[in-house]
């Protein structure tokens, strides 16, 4: 129940997130001056960490539900393999986020 409540919410998430990126990067693409408020909600690291959380998890999740359609039968240990591979790769994908400015 868990998978399926987080597979739900993250989906609707990345589109609230997604939507957001898109609709603040068409006032930065202006020639003119740029809002303030675009600039401060386009370039937030806080919604960018909630969108990579979002896909990795969401990804890995929704990869969870194909196995489980063509007949994986070990639920629980796919439940815990996915939910460790979606936590490893949001790390890492945080970590090279963050590191990306440097060197």
């Amino acid at each position: 129940m868990f998978v399926w409540v987080c597979h739900r919410v993250t989906g609707v998430l990345l589109i609230l997130l997604l939507g957001l990126k898109f609709f603040t990067g068409f006032f930065l693409m202006t020639k003119g001056t740029k809002p303030d408020w675009a600039i401060v909600l386009h370039t937030n690291p806080f919604s960018d960490v909630i969108l990579i959380l979002c896909v990795a998890f969401h990804a890995i999740y929704g990869l969870r539900t194909i196995f489980l359609d063509m007949g994986w039968r070990r639920e629980n240990l796919l439940f815990w393999l996915s939910t460790l591979l979606a936590s490893m790769l949001t790390l890492v994908l945080i970590v090279l986020y963050f590191s990306k400015g440097q060197g």
